[in-house]
C-alpha cells in the first residue's frame, strides 16, 4: 500500500514555531506558506571569509555566501588551499568562480592547476589581464577553456554575489579591484595598488567590509636591503602603499561614516613591513581620529562597552590560513 503523505495547511504552518522570525516565536508572523517561503529568500545570507596566504609569496582568499563559493587570485599552493577549506568544513565544490586581480605570479601562479582538477570552475579577470598571463606564464591554452571575460564598472553576477571590477594602479597588466554585493553584505578589495584613486575611494567608500593593502613601512623600505631602483618601483604610484598611506585612507573611511566594519590589511612585504607595524600604523591613526573607537580582532564577541563603536582590524598571515571571519549584519 502506498504510503500517505502528510500535508500541512497554511495554519498548521502558523502553529509551529517560525523558522524564520528572528525572535524564534510562535505563529504570527506569515499568514500563508508562500509568505513563509518569501521570508527564507529575503533573508540575508551570512557571509564567510577567509585568506590562505597575502604577499608576494601568493595570495588567494575565499568567499563565501554558504551557496556560492569564490576565490580572489589564485597564487596559494592548491593543496594548502583545499587543507584549510576542508578544516572549516569546506570544499573544492563550493567554489564556483576565481576573481584574478592581475597578471603577476603571486597572483595566478596555480589557477590552472585548479581548473584543471575542479573543471566547473571558472576564472574571471578583463581580456587584457587574461593577455598578460598567457604571455608572461607558461600556462597551457586550456586556459581559455574555464575562461570568461569581464569588464571594468560592469556588474556581473555569480550566485547571489553581485560583482564589479574596477580600476587600480599598479604595474601588472589590467590591474583590477573588486567590489562584491550580497545581500547588506559590501565587500570592496584591492591587493596591490600604488596611491589611492577616485574609483577606489569611490567602492572603498560603500563597503562594509575592506581588504586592502599595506605593503611596506616607509622608514624599513628607505633602510632595507633592496637596491635603489626596487625601492622605487615599491615607492611608485603604481607600485605598493606606504602604510601611512593606508592609514590615513583608512581612517578618512571611517571617520566618514559609520559603515564601515572590518579592514583587513593584505600584502605585507616580508622585507619592509611586519604586522605590528602596520597594525600599530592603521590603528594608531584611527585611536587619534576617533578616541572612542574599539579596535578587535574578533567582532563576534559581544563589545566590552556599547557605547563605543567597534571596527576589527587585522592584518593577513603571509603564509598560514587566516582565521574563518564570519560577516554578519
Amino acid at each position: 500500500m502506498a504510503k500517505q503523505i502528510r500535508r500541512y495547511s497554511a495554519d498548521a504552518y502558523r502553529s509551529m514555531p517560525s523558522l524564520f522570525d528572528d525572535d524564534g516565536e510562535q505563529g504570527g508572523a506569515y499568514n500563508t506558506v508562500e509568505e513563509i517561503s518569501m521570508a527564507a529568500t529575503r533573508r540575508e545570507p551570512m557571509v564567510r571569509f577567509m585568506s590562505f596566504g597575502s604577499g608576494s609569496s601568493g595570495n588567494c582568499a575565499f568567499l563565501t555566501d554558504g551557496t556560492t563559493g569564490l576565490l580572489i587570485d589564485a597564487g596559494v599552493d592548491p593543496d594548502h588551499v583545499d587543507r584549510s577549506l576542508a578544516r572549516n568544513g569546506y570544499s573544492m565544490d563550493s567554489i564556483k568562480g576565481i576573481l584574478l586581480t592581475h597578471d603577476h605570479g603571486d597572483h595566478v601562479r596555480n589557477v590552472y592547476k585548479i581548473v584543471r582538477f575542479h573543471k566547473h570552475i571558472r576564472l574571471y579577470c578583463t581580456p587584457k589581464a587574461f593577455g598578460g598571463i598567457m604571455r608572461r606564464h607558461s600556462m597551457s591554452r586550456r586556459l581559455k577553456d574555464y575562461y570568461q571575460a569581464i569588464y571594468k564598472e560592469f556588474p556581473f553576477k555569480l550566485g547571489r554575489w553581485e560583482i564589479t571590477a574596477f580600476d587600480v594602479n599598479h604595474d601588472g597588466t589590467d590591474n583590477a579591484g573588486f567590489f562584491l554585493t550580497n545581500g547588506n553584505q559590501r565587500i570592496a578589495v584591492a591587493t596591490d595598488l600604488g596611491c589611492i584613486t577616485d574609483r577606489v575611494r569611490h567602492y572603498m567608500s560603500q563597503a562594509r567590509n575592506i581588504i586592502i593593502e599595506a605593503n611596506y613601512d616607509a622608514d624599513m623600505l628607505a633602510h632595507g636591503p633592496y637596491p635603489e631602483f626596487l625601492k622605487a618601483r615599491i615607492a611608485a604610484a603604481n607600485g605598493h602603499l606606504d602604510n601611512r598611506v593606508t592609514a590615513q585612507f583608512v581612517t578618512e573611511l571611517a571617520t566618514g561614516s559609520e559603515l564601515l566594519q572590518r579592514v583587513f590589511l593584505c600584502h605585507l612585504s616580508h622585507d619592509n613591513n611586519t604586522p605590528k607595524v602596520a597594525l600599530a600604523t592603521i590603528g594608531g591613526a584611527l585611536e587619534a581620529a576617533l578616541p572612542r573607537i574599539n579596535l578587535v580582532k574578533d567582532d563576534t564577541l559581544p563589545p566590552t562597552d556599547t557605547t563605543r563603536r567597534t571596527l576589527l582590524l587585522d592584518a593577513l598571515p603571509r603564509f598560514e590560513a587566516s582565521t574563518l571571519y564570519t560577516f554578519r549584519i
